[in-house]
């Protein structure tokens, strides 16, 4: 595993690891109210997300971005590369029933 792909395991960590709020990322994604990006960030999967899933949504993305930007400084990349190739790990992990954002539209995994 090359550094961007030890870099990239740590960012695997912080997306999984979610937030100390009352609501933390893995149960948002069990109850259906948070999925992946392709882009490597989450999204509130309702149109109408309460303000808690919105604080949520924001405070990954936060961490997430950071991270990415950390690991794309350190090996040279571009953000938006290290952010997809995080994202392909991460939908590649997700569970099946995992809400997923592409194209503008959401998608359950299936396999």
């Amino acid at each position: 595993m090359g550094k961007l792909g030890r870099s990239l395991a740590v960012v695997l960590l912080l997306a999984w690891a979610g937030a100390a709020a009352a609501l933390d990322l893995d149960a948002a994604k069990t109850q259906g109210l948070v999925g992946e990006r392709v882009d490597g960030y989450v999204a509130a999967v309702s149109t109408t997300p309460s303000d808690e899933v919105k604080a949520l949504v924001a405070e990954v993305n936060t961490k997430r971005k950071a991270a990415y930007q950390e690991i794309a400084a350190h090996n040279g990349a571009a953000v938006d590369e290290v952010a997809k190739l995080a994202a392909q790990k991460l939908l590649e992990r997700a569970p099946v029933g995992s809400w997923i954002e592409a194209d503008g539209r959401w998608y359950q995994k299936k396999q």
